[in-house]
């Protein structure tokens, strides 16, 4: 009798600790329904299904649907709300495969049926109490897929493989140890065999890294550190232990070119983040894009928008692929509207750096970038005083999507006008404690604008700007179709459509509270769905 209620509660630990799932009543069983392979991975132009964070390899988060017009946008109805269980907001984009979409909340993952929004399975697992900054907000941005499996991150940086037909656990691999300020807020990158996962925490004085796991046995494959340590390429950033707690996290999903067979990856701010005597020199490799071979985790090239950043200008903007003309010849191209204010255009066969454009209206931190992509920077530096920096702390766009549309040929993302005072001093590392030495502050006498911006690469000229009416609380992103739509998470709680050659609204839904998430398109039985998420709320949208 003791025996048998030691294993009950010994069960019941288990599932409290690992996680568990649940089956809704009534749900129809997913059966084999669900069957990613890497060549549907590797299909660029999102049809029916949105199989990975961005929805393709591209990041452009550009749809091939083409029901939806802008002729009858204006007559998309909601069809149906999800609420998640979990405190705080989401920032999820889902997953749709088969008419199954996978939703995250915090440590939570769902199984909902695509058309109606009934769940189907829910796997349980308890947030992670004492982390620290971002990690303690419990955000979690969605799912990778391949096979019958889901692979998603916790919010205390464990990587869990679930089958996607049960939600029931097969693995759970803790990826970041030594440091308790480790997090992860994203969603995990599938390529071929293995499964990419990066950390938060760069303001925390955390060393980033990028590793990857096999997807069938959870084996670690390789890592790459984007914090060098002592006598490597860039450690003389890095005295003493101060690499162990140089930032340049990743914390947002890469993409991948798989013809070149290589992924990039944004790093971010350097850790502390605006006393930067600590750590003289470039600070390699914060606020870079990381290129890299998908195999091996080796370096093939990278290249760094703001060196030896103090202000917080991360680099973790999603790097979008795309194919044109480049002054008369075809071209591989790179695509980053960056934090720093500047959107940049690179070679990604190579990193060879092609042009940079400023879309900050408000940015001083910098005169110009020169010929080599090097800012020329202004001689601005956070004091104890405190110093107004332009884009401030938020920087002037940020993780939210933004979207190439192969149909008009323009770059799609959101902007923040803003500038912040920043004060620094310095300060130890220590764990459980944030790592910026300082801080900032906001100008009462300031206002924040949200703006709309469509840039086209080839001209190298903003093709249109389209203000946001708001409170600046939104921290959506873009998403693009084949019949010129423009979607997004406006700054007045609404979902958006503007029409994408003149940014003239077309249809906007008032959600009833602001969207921090990256909006989606998907088809079931030849119907047209777009979902986005707003508070603890998914919305789903077609035409009647």
């Amino acid at each position: 009798m003791l025996y048998r209620r030691y294993m009950r509660i010994a069960a019941l630990c288990a599932s409290l600790l690992a996680g568990v799932a649940h089956a809704q009543p009534g749900a129809s069983p997913l059966g084999a329904t669900v069957g990613v392979t890497s060549k549907d991975l590797e299909v660029k132009g999102i049809q029916d299904d949105w199989l990975s964070y961005n929805g393709d390899y591209t990041g452009r988060r550009y749809v091939s649907l083409s029901q939806v017009t802008p002729q009858n946008v204006a007559q998309l109805r909601a069809q149906w709300v999800f609420h998640s269980r979990n405190a705080g907001t989401l920032e999820v984009t889902p997953i749709v495969v088969a008419g199954i979409m996978y939703v995250t909340g915090s440590n939570d993952a769902y199984a909902i049926q695509a058309t109606t929004g009934q769940v189907l399975w829910h796997h349980s697992r308890q947030i992670t109490e004492g982390l620290v900054d971002d990690a303690s907000g419990h955000i979690n941005r969605g799912v990778a897929v391949l096979g019958a499996r889901l692979y998603m991150e916790t919010d205390n940086a464990h990587l869990l493989c679930l089958d996607a037909r049960s939600g029931n656990l097969l693995w759970d691999v803790a990826y970041a140890t030594g440091n308790k300020n480790y997090g992860a807020t994203s969603a995990p990158l599938i390529v071929k065999n293995k499964v990419l996962v990066g950390t938060s925490g760069g303001d925390d004085g955390v060393r980033g890294f990028i590793a990857a796991f096999d997807v069938d046995s959870g084996k670690e494959a390789w890592r790459f550190w984007t914090i060098p340590g002592p006598g490597e390429p860039g450690s003389a950033s890095w005295p003493g232990d101060l690499y162990l707690h140089g930032g340049a996290t990743t914390w947002m999903p890469g993409t991948y070119d798989p013809e070149l067979n290589i992924i990039y990856w944004g790093t971010s701010n350097p850790s502390p983040d605006f006393e930067g005597t600590v750590r003289p020199g470039d600070d390699l490799y914060s606020d870079c894009l990381l290129a890299l071979n998908p195999d091996t985790g080796k370096l093939k090239w990278y290249f760094q928008f703001t060196p030896h950043d103090i202000a917080d200008y991360d680099a973790t903007e999603t790097p979008v692929l795309a194919d044109m003309n480049w002054k008369g010849a075809p071209r591989k191209l790179l695509l980053q509207a960056n934090r720093n204010g500047f959107v940049y255009i690179l070679d990604r066969t190579n990193g060879a750096f092609l042009s940079a454009k400023q879309f900050s209206l408000q940015q001083n931190w910098a005169k110009g970038i020169d010929e080599h992509g090097r800012p020329i920077r202004a001689d601005l530096l956070p004091n104890a005083e405190g110093t107004r920096i332009c884009p401030g702390f938020a920087g002037a766009t940020n993780w939210f999507s933004p979207s190439y549309n192969e149909a008009t040929h323009l770059f799609y993302f959101l902007t923040l006008e803003d500038c912040s005072v920043y004060s620094a001093k310095v300060e130890k590392f220590e764990e459980g404690r944030e790592y910026y030495s300082t801080g900032v502050k906001h100008r009462p006498d300031e206002n924040a604008e949200k703006i709309l911006v469509a840039y086209d690469p080839v001209k190298n000229v903003f093709a249109w700007r389209a203000p946001q009416v708001g409170n600046t609380h939104s921290f959506a992103g873009v998403m693009s179709t084949a019949t010129g739509l423009v979607f997004f998470g406006d700054d007045a709680n609404s979902f958006e459509a503007v029409d994408g050659a003149t940014g003239k609204s077309l249809w906007h839904f008032n959600m009833g509270q602001s969207p921090h998430a990256s909006p989606m398109s998907y088809a079931v039985d030849g119907k047209q769905y777009f979902a986005i998420a707003a508070g603890n709320d998914l919305f789903a949208f077609a035409l009647p």
